[in-house]
């Protein structure tokens, strides 16, 4: 592995198109050591051999995708969510990560109030943060650009994120500085050392925004340098605030996707060299 790629870690979404051992096979090929993986796939492959396979390999898992969804007013939804994000836990313990990814949900049908639903996330952290912490896991609340916050996460900013996490001990909630999400908003920088002075990024994600974006927003990320994000301004800030960790590169692009999968990776280290260091 070059010295240059050593903090590189590819999403598992960036390359949705390749099975886990294809994905460890193109990571190989490209000098890549580190992986962001994903529940779903995890699941379908088996979580203890997913973990076998990742460890043989000599990757490191940086992160698993995705606890969450923890605004629910229903009793028995509530408790499902929880139970779900408990597994959560189990399976990234599985897969030898540290890092949980919690995207926090929206608002639940009929409902309008969001410091509400808020104050939901943190009565679920303080029931999931316990649990985490036996299994050496951190759990990483990602805020979300806001016009996710009806339907899928009402932390929409840095701030907010900090705001729950603040509330619990630092190694075991943190926040996930995700470029993507974050990049509009002004008060990012003062966030940033803001997270870096209480040791709480846990997660430091690249994709770029463009414009006009795409029908299908969910998978609406650009290839780092065809938007208008400053990755490499964003990096010396979460640097300067203490965070040394992976730089993963988490992208949803139907394009992308259609293309061959060792291909995406090599250009997305070329494209995080151009841009991003």
């Amino acid at each position: 592995m070059s010295a240059a790629l050593s903090r590189l870690s590819i999403n598992q979404e960036t390359v949705r198109q390749l099975s886990l051992p294809e994905l460890v096979e193109g990571c190989a090929k490209a000098g890549i050591g580190q992986v962001g993986l994903w529940r779903a796939p995890v699941q379908a492959y088996g979580v203890e051999r997913a973990g076998r396979l990742m460890k043989d390999a000599g990757l490191t898992v940086t992160s698993l995708c995705r606890g969450g969804f923890l605004t629910a007013t229903d009793p028995a939804e509530r408790a499902r969510a929880l139970d779900d994000n408990r597994a959560a836990l189990d399976e990234a313990a599985g897969v030898h990560t540290d890092t949980l990814v919690l995207v926090s949900g929206g608002l639940p049908e009929g409902e309008k109030d969001l410091y509400g639903a808020r104050e939901r996330i943190a009565d679920a952290l303080a029931e999931l943060a316990p649990y985490a912490a036996e299994r050496g896991i951190r759990l990483a609340i990602e805020p979300l650009h806001p016009m996710f916050a009806s339907d899928r996460c009402v932390v929409s900013t840095l701030s907010q994120a900090l705001d729950l996490a603040e509330r619990f001990p630092a190694e075991q909630v943190g926040v996930v500085v995700d470029a993507y999400h974050i990049w509009w908003d002004d008060q990012v920088p003062a966030q940033i050392a803001r997270a870096g002075a209480g040791g709480r990024i846990h997660s430091f994600q690249l994709a770029d925004w463009i414009t006009p974006l795409p029908a299908g927003v969910l998978v609406g990320r650009g290839q780092l340098g065809d938007g208008c994000v400053d990755f490499r301004s964003m990096r010396r800030q979460v640097e300067a605030a203490g965070f040394d960790g992976p730089v993963e590169v988490e992208i949803f692009n139907e394009e992308l996707w259609a293309r061959d999968g060792a291909e995406v990776i090599a250009e997305v280290a070329a494209r995080y060299l151009e841009h991003a260091c």
